[in-house]
């Protein structure tokens, strides 16, 4: 087994599940490069072809859904693009360092919340239905990034699984 492969396979997953939470890496592309790495180190019989064909067909599906969900929740809240766009910035002001810190959790779960709501609120101009699309857009932004991390985590697990 190819130890430099290795370990690059681990840091890319690892760079995933970063990417997962934070805009700008795509999480769960680098999670399956990881486990396409292991699979070239040699040595890791438990990550063939049919397991990366799938992961890639799993991966695709939550890329997509990362995109679609915000949209999907905030027009079933009543809520319009301008909430999702907020729920957007608002996750790039989080990372930037505004208060609650740069990658804190807690503003990584506020801000959104707050930037789909002000976008709400310059949309639609009335503070209840702008809470509800802003909390639809929340739920959606959350979901998909669940998904992703589950991803992540799973591609973890099957480098752990696969190195012994």
């Amino acid at each position: 087994m190819n130890t430099a492969l290795v370990i690059l396979a681990f840091l890319l997953v690892a760079a995933g599940i970063v990417g997962s939470v934070a805009p700008g890496l795509p999480g769960p592309p680098l999670a399956w490069a990881g486990l396409l790495l292991m699979a070239l180190a040699g040595g890791a019989p438990t990550i063939g072809a049919g397991l990366l064909v799938g992961a890639a067909l799993v991966c695709l599906v939550i890329t997509l859904l990362d995109y679609l969900l915000p949209g999907r929740f905030t027009r079933r809240f009543g809520g319009s693009k301008a909430g999702v766009w907020g729920c957007n910035i608002g996750l790039v002001l989080s990372l930037i360092g505004l208060p609650f810190g740069p990658q804190g959790l807690l503003g990584i779960i506020v801000w959104p919340f707050v930037g789909a709501l002000v976008g709400e609120l310059f949309s639609q101009g009335e503070l209840r239905p702008a809470l509800r699309a802003a909390t639809g857009a929340f739920v959606g932004f959350l979901s998909g990034t669940l998904l992703k991390v589950v991803y992540c985590v799973a591609a973890l697990v099957l480098l752990v699984v696969a190195l012994f």
